[in-house]
């Protein structure tokens, strides 16, 4: 796929770009279906659209690498997508159970999260010259969760629940991932000279 997305012409950066444009499409879909503008079974292609924006998430630095056209903004175009994107589906996702108690809080917490786990992530790695990617709810992991919630969603009725506890378990993983990720960086810099 990376090679024919290479033989395509199109930068990383772009693919970079597309991976927000699924995810949003992702958002939007996950705020019509909790508000009732669309039937359970559209999750099915929110679902797709967030294994888009992995697969977009992939690719661009497959291109960038096999492709051998990195660009003075390919750090910048790898990141900022990659928070626009986690914002907007973790924080929809809350909306899909706005009626739930606490569905739009822990969206927004989960997404709040999300952005931290890599700010400390990039933080370490100026500090450290290391990137750690270490969950239990990394990127990935978070990903797969709301995947797995909107096709289970779209399949069985009347399953809010589980998707409001799927955020509690994002929301939790999160905070363990920041703590591991924090611990890490601190044990590395108190090792060095």
């Amino acid at each position: 796929m990376s090679r024919l997305l290479v033989r395509s012409g199109l930068s990383a950066n772009i693919i970079s770009v597309f991976s927000v444009v699924f995810a949003l499409a992702a958002a939007a879909v996950l705020v019509c279906v909790g508000s009732g503008l669309l039937p359970r079974m559209w999750l099915l292609a929110a679902a797709g659209c967030v294994q888009l924006r992995l697969v977009c998430n992939l690719m661009d630095g497959m291109v960038a690498i096999e492709g051998r056209k990195k660009s003075a903004t390919g750090d910048l175009f790898n990141e900022v997508p990659d928070r626009i994107a986690d914002m907007a589906i973790l924080a929809c996702a809350g909306f899909c159970v706005w009626a739930q108690p606490w569905g739009i809080h822990l969206g927004w917490l989960a997404a709040a999260l999300a952005v931290m786990t890599a700010y400390v992530r990039m933080q370490g790695a100026a500090l450290t010259g290391k990137h750690d990617f270490r969950g239990p709810m990394a990127k990935p992991h978070r990903m797969a969760l709301i995947t797995a919630m909107c096709v289970i969603g779209a399949l069985l009725p009347e399953v809010t629940d589980w998707f409001l506890w799927a955020l509690a378990l994002i929301v939790a993983g999160e905070a363990v991932t920041l703590a591991r990720r924090l611990m890490g960086i601190a044990a590395i810099l108190k090792g060095k000279p």
